[in-house]
Parts: C-alpha cells; sequence; structure tokens
C-alpha cells in the first residue's frame, strides 16, 4: 500500500482528499504540527506528497525546499492563488505536478495515480545503466556520472533523459513526452513540459552535458550523441 502525506492545513479539504484517496486503498497521513513538517515526514516516510502552498508559519515552497533537500519522493502542489509563476516555481523547485484550486477529485487521483505509476514502475527495465556522451546512467539511482562529477536528477528528469536517449539523435515530440509521463495531456500543461525540460539541461549542463539535449522549436527535444 502506498503511503501519501497530504500537507493541508483546511481540515475539511484534506478530510475530502483524504477519504477520496482511501477509497483507492492508498495509506493517508495529514500534518498535526506545521511548524515540524520535516520531523512527520521523515517518521512517515511517505511515497507521495500533495502540498499546498499557502500554509501556517511557513509555505509550502519552503517545505518543497526542505524535502528536496532529503529525498526525490514525488511531490504534487495545491494551489488556490491564480498565479502562473506559481507553477514555474513548484517546477523548479522539483515539484512533479501541480493542480489548481478549485479542482475535480477525479482530476487529483488520477494525477496521483499517474505519478505513482510514473516514479515506481517506469524503471523496472532489465538494463538500469546506460552510457550516454561518454557519462554513465544510473536509472535506479536517478545518477548521470562522468569524469566532470556525478549529479542526481528528479524522477521527471530521469524519465524525460531516459526517453530522449531511447530515441538519440531523433526528435522526440513534446506530445509523445507529456503522454508518456502524464498519460492524459488534458492533466497537465504544455508549460510545466518546457520547465522539466530546462531544469534536466541545467542539470546536465554541470557535468558539460547541457548543450547535448537540443530544443526543435515547434517539434520537440532531441538527446545528441557523442563524446564531449
Amino acid at each position: 500500500m502506498f503511503k501519501l502525506l497530504i500537507i493541508e492545513d483546511d481540515e475539511s479539504l484534506f478530510n475530502e482528499i483524504k477519504e477520496r484517496l482511501t477509497q483507492w486503498s492508498y495509506d493517508v497521513y495529514g500534518i498535526q504540527n506545521f511548524e515540524k513538517v520535516m520531523e512527520e515526514f521523515t517518521g512517515i516516510k511517505p511515497d507521495l506528497v500533495v502540498i499546498d502552498i499557502q500554509l501556517p508559519k511557513y509555505d509550502g515552497f519552503h517545505w518543497c525546499r526542505m524535502i528536496r533537500s532529503h529525498s526525490n519522493v514525488p511531490i504534487i502542489f495545491l494551489s488556490s492563488r491564480d498565479h502562473p509563476t506559481d507553477m514555474v516555481m513548484s517546477m523548479q523547485l522539483g515539484a512533479d505536478d501541480y493542480i489548481q484550486k478549485p479542482f475535480h477529485f477525479d482530476v487529483l487521483i488520477a494525477k496521483v495515480q499517474a505519478t505513482l505509476r510514473r516514479v515506481y514502475n517506469y524503471n523496472t527495465d532489465h538494463v538500469q545503466l546506460k552510457t550516454w556522451c561518454g557519462a554513465t546512467i544510473d536509472y535506479e539511482k536517478n545518477e548521470v556520472t562522468n569524469d566532470q562529477g556525478s549529479i542526481e536528477l528528479t524522477k521527471n528528469e530521469t524519465f524525460i533523459l531516459k526517453k530522449l536517449i531511447e530515441h538519440k539523435n531523433k526528435i522526440v515530440s513534446r506530445e509523445s513526452l507529456i503522454n508518456s509521463l502524464w498519460e492524459d495531456e488534458r492533466f497537465i500543461s504544455d508549460n510545466t513540459l518546457t520547465v522539466n525540460v530546462n531544469r534536466l539541461r541545467k542539470r546536465l549542463g554541470e557535468i558539460g552535458l547541457g548543450d547535448y539535449i537540443e530544443t526543435k522549436v515547434g517539434q520537440g527535444y532531441i538527446a545528441k550523441e557523442g563524446t564531449p
């Protein structure tokens, strides 16, 4: 049974979310003390976190940073604020998805299910190690290593890189990536994919590989093969 942590201070909304997700056999936890979110997170060890942006004491962005400094657990943001920059900020901090309030509970459930499938089932291939452009990619550990160092990617970043390398030197369309990542493009914005790819390219740039992910305007992305 997957353990889900819902970081939401609206008690009625939390109870509704818990009831809906429990019907799908998820083990759902809430936060008792919003000043000790990390302590409770560490104790629960959730498989996925749903977090509101507007929270007491510190906002959801703060707790996302804290969680990301310790864990790559998938994170879905909730927000009642109508600011596009909130979504961009969420993705830049390493969130996996973003839901605007008010939302239909079927959408939340679909996003939770898709994220769990993507994160915990996609890397079941027999071959977990891959070489690309002089680097070794460990799909299980979400690590890319070469003679310039080693970086750790988020689950989304690893998934995108894996899909691009599977079709190296060929264009992978944005629609294909969206469908592979989120399984239903109606539940994701085009801008979210852009943020994820830009973040992946920036991380790869730390070990000299950023230029090997190329954007084809109006078409998609391509992972070039070569030796740095």
